[in-house]
């Protein structure tokens, strides 16, 4: 049976709390796969000022016998960090780990269900 791993990429930041919403968005993914009988992994990785970074986040999936792994940026957009700093940390993963298909979604924020979600919350306040 393959197993696909899943990584959520966010930017980090130095108040811990900042990671929150990440660990909440990961606990619902876990939990949503192990209701659909897929309890397959849901990581988190930073970019920087947190632990794990993508490398270390890779390397433990590929532990856990990982042979495909979908990295999603959790950005709002494709800026200088998605576009240029994750593309060169996601050549290094491939380049050390050759027998994993390692992907990449857009940016969360590049997406039209996201942005429709953020529209209705926003319509929700007034």
């Amino acid at each position: 049976m393959a197993i696909h791993g899943l990584i959520l990429f966010g930017h980090g930041a130095r108040d811990a709390r900042w990671r929150e919403p990440f660990e909440r968005l990961a606990d619902k993914l876990r939990a949503a796969r192990a209701a659909s009988g897929d309890a397959q992994p849901v990581s988190l990785a930073f970019l920087e000022l947190m632990e794990p970074d993508l490398p270390t986040a890779v390397a433990q999936l590929a532990g856990q016998g990982c042979d495909a792994i979908t990295v999603v940026p959790v950005f709002f957009g494709q800026g200088g960090h998605v576009r240029k700093d994750l593309p060169e940390i996601l050549d290094r993963c491939r380049a050390t780990h050759p027998a994993i298909e390692i992907r990449c979604a857009v940016a969360v924020g590049e997406d039209d269900s996201v942005l429709d979600a953020l529209a209705h919350y926003c319509l929700q306040q007034l």
